[in-house]
């Protein structure tokens, strides 16, 4: 049998077409594709070598859709099941897991292959590993595929969030108008969160951004974003400053963004490499706690679902554009060259 997908032929070379359909693993369930969010990673990845040379590959993580067919075995779902697959595999056992940082799960034996299918398809193999130990959730009634399909991104930032306990009355700082800085922004104001301020080199993002909870927006390429974080906090600094984009600069100066005994998250990658110089004196002195953050643990994942698939959720300010997967090279180019903040892919369609 066959199916249509986007498929990774190389780097920027992503095509839509007739490739077999994969049969349902032993222990697992096959799942028809209804909705898929188009992520930055998935973008970075189709652009670059991401796969060392090892192709055609199918990727896509933002995965929701039907139960077509299961194995005997599996009591978890039933055919027809509408769910949520969470990339993430954790064991549960190791040191990372038993301590409440799944998200650094040591155990490789559970973890998909980077071989594995993913969803820019028509359907997608769930294996008996993901089944016993990943995160696989109903949809309730009433919530479409397109909203649901924001459990995963929210899960990164609800982890974070809560990892360094955004609460009522703090200033918050986030650099980067990006999908994830408009979700910590969104997701600081529910936590209590008094001031949100947002920085950016994008004029058009930082006019979006008070559409997510942002009650101050700076213009760095305009001002000194560290001058006018101090101006707008009285001379203080913020609670939380969090850089959520991938620049070494913006992590430099963050630092200065803070109050004394202030925190301070790396939330974006850098190019691997790149290296950021950091005034470790004004950290010492000023009491600076620096967290990295990559990821979502166990119980983040469940929450985090369940926030995206509230119906007191904004999930229409979130997703822009809902497209057919034939389509992809284009939803790539514009969430590249536009203001769109999250696009859904559609198979089957």
């Amino acid at each position: 049998m066959k199916m249509m997908a986007a498929v990774m032929h190389g780097p920027n070379d992503v095509r839509y077409e007739e490739v077999d359909r994969p049969a349902c693993p032993p222990g697992g369930f096959l799942l028809k594709v209804m909705a898929v969010g188009l992520c930055g990673s998935d973008i970075r990845n189709l652009s670059c070598d991401s796969m060392q040379g090892v192709y055609p590959h199918i990727y896509g993580h933002e995965v929701v859709g039907y139960v077509e067919e299961a194995d005997p075995t599996v009591t978890r779902v039933s055919v027809g099941d509408r769910v949520f697959i969470h990339p993430a595999i954790h064991c549960m056992r190791c040191e990372s897991c038993i301590s409440g940082h799944s998200e650094a799960c040591q155990n490789t034996e559970v973890k998909k292959p980077a071989s594995a299918q993913g969803g820019f398809a028509d359907y997608m193999p769930i294996p008996k590993n993901q089944v016993d130990h990943g995160y696989i959730f109903k949809i309730p009634e009433g919530i479409s595929f397109e909203q649901a399909t924001l459990g995963e991104p929210i899960s990164s930032v609800y982890t974070c969030l809560e990892k360094i306990n955004v609460k009522l009355n703090d200033i918050v700082v986030i650099i980067g108008a990006g999908t994830i800085g408009y979700f910590l922004a969104r997701l600081s104001k529910m936590r209590g969160a008094k001031t949100v301020i947002m920085v950016e080199i994008n004029g058009e993002r930082l006019k979006k951004a008070r559409e997510f909870g942002a009650d101050y927006t700076v213009n760095s390429r305009e001002e000194d974003p560290i001058q006018k974080i101090k101006e707008l906090t009285g001379g203080r600094g913020a609670d939380k400053v969090i850089s959520a984009n991938p620049s070494t600069a913006s992590q430099a100066q963050s630092i200065f963004m803070a109050r004394p005994g202030g925190i301070v998250v790396f939330f974006g990658g850098v190019p691997k490499g790149a290296l950021t110089e950091l005034d470790t004196n004004h950290i010492h002195y000023n009491n600076l706690w620096i967290y990295g953050h990559y990821a979502s643990n166990g119980t983040a994942i469940k929450n985090a679902f369940d926030l995206a698939v509230s119906k007191d959720f904004p999930a229409d300010q979130f997703i822009s554009r809902v497209m057919p997967l034939s389509q992809i090279n284009e939803a790539i180019r514009l969430t590249r060259t536009s203001d769109v903040v999250k696009i859904v892919l559609k198979p089957n369609c």
